[in-house]
């Protein structure tokens, strides 16, 4: 499907992909920190300088999402859940846009397991609103 120029924001159109030499470098996640509310557990992502950097790149290489859910991983082992690392690629690739500098990327493994278009509409949080602590 083409997308008409014209919707396409001048700096996405005028971005070019960042060359080797200035992409950042791990690690991306500081730390990660289950929250309880009632019966629903949030777990809470923290991401680096350079987490937030690589973030906020228009074209990330793969790799950098693999390593960055790796080092989730390496913290929260019981997060990899059906649906959870969907949640943090989506959030590891929209948030730094969508609100920049946000303090955590949270991800709940309540939430429905969906496509990537289902969560990307869902502004990464399918299933209804960010918790609300």
């Amino acid at each position: 499907m083409l997308v008409a120029l014209a919707a396409v924001p001048a700096a996405l159109i005028l971005a070019a992909p960042a060359s080797a030499d200035t992409n950042p470098s791990p690690p991306f996640i500081d730390h990660t920190q289950w929250q309880h509310w009632g019966d629903l557990v949030s777990l809470r992502v923290y991401p680096t300088a350079a987490g937030r950097e690589a973030a906020g790149q228009l074209f990330k290489p793969s790799w950098e999402i693999d390593e960055a859910w790796g080092e989730v991983l390496a913290q929260a082992p019981d997060v990899n859940t059906p649906g959870m690392r969907d949640q943090f690629v989506c959030h590891f690739r929209f948030a730094e846009f969508a609100e920049p500098g946000k303090a955590s990327w949270n991800l709940e493994p309540w939430r429905p397991v969906v496509d990537d278009n289902a969560m990307t509409a869902a502004g990464c949080n399918p299933g209804g609103s960010e918790e609300p602590f």
